[in-house]
Formats: structure tokens, sequence, C-alpha cells
């Protein structure tokens, strides 16, 4: 990405390159949009799943960055977008990142978008939107398409209180150790999860978790074979075997633990009390760990907590 090229946007209508969209063979004139760095959530799998708005703001920005070229050009391509993208992924951000800013500080619109979905949901637009922030520049969010919220909400588990909790650690022991500190949420846990990785995640949450806690694997959501999976994790533990060969992307679901799972709160300082009159504060934190499922942070800090307030 050079510095001419951030906001080349050619606005020639006689060439056919101007600021518009199509949708159902009509071209849509956009109207211009303020300077500032427009977050735009994109298609997860169906191209149907953009938004005007969305379409609009692609068309208008005089700076359009993408993690992947070829296929923002796809969509863009489907919409009659002429707008040209530009790379802004994790191997180039220190060196686009702050062209990017230079653009806004500039005056220029910046639109951003991922592969799929919403951008800075597990992808490197965080960096760039803080930047931004901290720049003095408005980030403007243009919702639409989420991965999480739609396994959310076509899975059937509690939407209520509900944690995004990304992609899981790739070995086994980090998977564990992931699970056991989010055991006690009270709230429907969701994950991104590759599918060569799938049954062995299914089989260790069912270890740590039990396996007669629900769950949902999601996959390949909006697209033509989009399914959701739903059972025990010990049922989703036999289904994804190892011999099971699993293609797509993967979202998984796993209900929260049921209320008397949840440890009450003055049996947790209770055994504190206990454990740290015996052996030092980590130690007992660790124990309390084992024991309740909490995680030894929060239980080391609750520890802190109670002997400033003992005045200890």
């Amino acid at each position: 990405m050079t510095d001419d090229a951030l906001g080349d946007h050619t606005t020639d209508e006689a060439e056919g390159t101007g600021r518009s969209f199509k949708v159902g063979g009509f071209t849509v004139p956009a109207r211009p949009i303020e300077a500032a760095l427009y977050l735009v959530a994109t298609p997860i799998g169906n191209l149907g799943d953009i938004t005007v708005r969305a379409l609009e703001t692609l068309a208008s920005s005089d700076v359009l960055a993408c993690e992947d070229t070829r296929v923002t050009r796809i969509l863009l391509d489907r919409y009659g977008i002429r707008n040209r993208p530009y790379s802004y992924h994790e191997h180039n951000a220190e060196e686009a990142g702050p062209k990017l800013i230079a653009a806004l500080d500039a005056g220029k619109s910046v639109a951003l978008v991922s592969d799929a979905g919403t951008p800075l949901v597990s992808d490197p637009g965080y960096r760039l939107g803080q930047m931004a922030l901290e720049a003095g520049h408005r980030v403007v969010p243009i919702p639409g398409p989420s991965a999480p919220l739609a396994a959310l909400v076509g899975s059937g588990m509690p939407s209520d209180a509900f944690m995004f909790a990304g992609f899981l650690p790739v070995k086994d022991k980090g998977k564990r150790d992931r699970f056991s500190e989010l055991a006690k949420i009270p709230a429907t846990m969701i994950f991104f999860e590759s599918p060569h990785r799938i049954s062995a995640t299914v089989k260790v949450a069912s270890e740590v978790l039990g396996p007669n806690r629900r769950a949902v694997v999601c996959r390949e959501l909006t697209k033509t074979f989009e399914e959701f999976r739903r059972g025990t994790l010990g049922e989703l533990t036999e289904f994804y075997n190892e011999d099971r060969i699993v293609k797509g992307e993967i979202v998984l679901l796993i209900e929260p633990p049921s209320y008397d799972e949840i440890p009450d709160m003055e049996d947790v300082e209770k055994l504190l009390k206990d454990l740290v009159s015996t052996m030092p504060a980590a130690k007992a934190a660790a124990e309390a760990s084992k024991l309740t499922g909490l995680p030894r942070k929060e239980l080391y800090q609750r520890i802190l907590d109670m002997k400033s307030s003992d005045g200890g």
C-alpha cells in the first residue's frame, strides 16, 4: 500500500466508476460520508446478508481496507462497487496502520472490513481501532453479520447472558485450563474452533465440564451446508470421534452450569478462611480452585480483599 494509492477513489461517472452500488439490477448513488473510521460488517457466508448501509459505506469511503483483497473483491463485484480495496492484515499492520491513520488525519473516510463478519472480533482490526481513537478520530460501527450471534440465536442455548471467548488454545492442556477457568461462569459460552480440532475440543470439554453439559456445534453458518449439531458434551464426543472428517468453519456453544453447580460465595469465603489459616494465600487459592472450579486468580484476589477488610 503506497501513500499515493490511499484515497485514489475515481469518481468519473462516464467511465462507470462513480460512487454507487447495485441492488437487484438497479444502480443506487452512494451518498458522501464524513471522515471517520467505519467498521463494516460483511456476510459470513451468504452474500445476501449485507446491509444497504454497509454497501453505501463501502462505495462512498475514500479508503477501503480489508484482510484479503481477493475475498473482498468478490463482495464488491457482486454489488457493482468500484472502490479499490487495500490490504490491512496482521502481517502488514505495522506498516499499513499508520498510513490509514494518516488518511484519517488528512480528512478522508476509511472503511475497514474483515474477510467475514464484524471487524475487530478475532481479527487484526482491534489495534487500528485503538490507534484511530487515540488520534482523536471517530470510530463508527456499521452493524451486520456476526458468527457468534448467528450461532447463539440458532442454537437454542440461553441468550439472556452469554460470553464470547474467541479461539481456544490449540493444545489439550491449554484447552483444559481454559475450560476450568470458565466452568462456573453463569452464561452461555461461545468459541471459534477449527474443524480439525473439534473432536479433541469436545472431548476435553466433556472431561472438564462434565458429559451431561449441553452444547451445540454450529458449522458453515448461513452457507449451503449449514448445520446445528445439538447434544450433551458426552454425545458430541461420541459423534465427533477421531475417524470423522469435519469440514467448514465452526462455532461451539456450551450451556451455563446448572444453578446447583455454582458455588455460594458465602461458602467460598468460609472455605478460603479455613484454607488460608493453614497454608499460604497462593496455595489456598489453588486448592480452593480445585474444589470449587472457580478461577485461581479470582480466589487469590478474594483472599487479599478479605485480609484487607479484616485489617490484616
